[in-house]
């Protein structure tokens, strides 16, 4: 009797030996699989001599205030690394190029193409994106436009226990970019949103999880992350004629508002809208690039983007009206203009400090513009 059953035992630890060993090798199996290189993608068209000294030019001119001069990001209001092999091997074109063009609505990152009020044609933002990629360096891999799957419920779970610190509790970005943007989900796809996770952006906070978390457990994030985008509707501004010069100073016959500035340099926006409300004399600078200007600005304020030429821009404008600047940093266009202006001999002039999505925030008003329903 004591051998039978020693027999069934060993029997029964065999059998288990053996199932233990086929999960372990259907498991180096798996990760061999996922750990194949991904198939390369042709390069794209290479720009010629012309078209790259134009596109560093504009990337310089509008882009490299937050982005930094040398693509690192996080120059100012945690813009991301446009340099980032991560990044750069599974972005381009649409998912840089897209951004770039229509900007991420409600956020500080706004529109550069021309049809939506922005600075560049649609050529030049297809050129600046390609040089974006040849400075990168690195080779382009290619991604499936098919859906991630994953369980949502345990993608909300893992996202609010890894990712909230930086991109918020809804995505929408506390020092890192906002994940949850509709038009973010709208032109990334999931395989470029897993390919982040799973490799962070190198030289940037955003680590790599691919050690942290299994497969399923990113797929899951992912497939969170997607669930987000549904009922998305595409819009596009009404665009409103430009002001001119003799409607630079709202209030010609007001008092002067008489600002006590925070260290020299900033009206907080209570200040700000009490003197609106007692209409004071003033020129409102809305400092951001154009075609966000056009979606919502303080009532009076002119579009005098960072990256315009002071010689045309101030045109209209004195030296012994007080000059507000705003933008969404919640400041770091705002302060970079009201320096140059400055250095003009432009002394009365400000920042407001809490930028137009704090002034927003606060319950101030704004004039906003007409949004046209382009979805159908």
């Amino acid at each position: 009797m004591r051998s039978t059953q020693s027999n069934s035992q060993k029997n029964s630890q065999f059998k288990s030996l053996v199932l233990l060993a086929l999960v372990l090798i259907s498991s180096i199996y798996s990760v061999n699989v996922s750990a194949q290189e991904r198939e390369l993608r042709s390069p794209p068209r290479k720009l010629t001599a012309k078209q790259a000294e134009v596109a560093a030019s504009n990337y310089q001119k509008y882009c490299a205030l937050c982005h930094g001069e040398n693509r690192e990001g996080y120059a100012n209001d945690h813009a991301p690394s446009l340099k980032s092999k991560s990044l750069m091997e599974s972005g381009i074109a649409h998912q840089v190029l897209r951004a770039m063009q229509y900007g991420r609505k409600g956020t500080a990152m706004a529109g550069y193409l021309d049809e939506v009020g922005g600075p560049m044609t649609l050529a030049e933002t297809w050129d600046l994106t390609y040089w974006l990629f040849e400075q990168a360096g690195f080779d382009r891999l290619k991604f499936s436009t098919k859906p991630v799957t994953g369980d949502i419920k345990l993608g909300e779970t893992l996202y609010q226990a890894n990712c909230t610190a930086c991109h918020g509790v809804n995505g929408e970005g506390v020092n890192a970019p906002a994940l949850m943007n509709q038009s973010a989900l709208a032109h990334n796809t999931d395989e470029f949103i897993r390919h982040a996770i799973e490799n962070g952006r190198q030289g940037t906070p955003m680590q790599a999880f691919n050690e942290k978390l299994s497969t399923q457990e990113i797929n899951s994030i992912t497939a969170f992350l997607r669930s987000k985008s549904l009922g998305l509707n595409e819009t596009k501004p009404t665009l409103t004629a430009m002001p001119e010069p003799k409607d630079y100073i709202i209030n010609k016959q007001g008092d002067d508002p008489n600002f006590t500035l925070k260290d020299g340099m900033y009206v907080m926006s209570a200040d700000l809208n009490r003197a609106l409300e007692n209409n004071s004399r003033m020129v409102l600078l809305d400092t951001r690039v154009p075609s966000v200007w056009q979606t919502a600005h303080i009532e009076g304020a002119i579009p005098f983007p960072y990256y315009a030429d002071l010689d045309e821009t101030v045109a209209g404008i004195p030296k012994d009206v007080q000059i507000v600047a705003y933008c969404s940093c919640p400041r770091a266009a705002a302060d970079y203009t009201i320096n140059k202006l400055r250095r003009r001999g432009y002394t009365r002039t400000a920042v407001l400090w809490e930028g137009i999505f704090g002034w927003m925030h606060l319950g101030y008003p704004v004039r906003r513009g007409d949004i046209a329903d382009v979805s159908h």
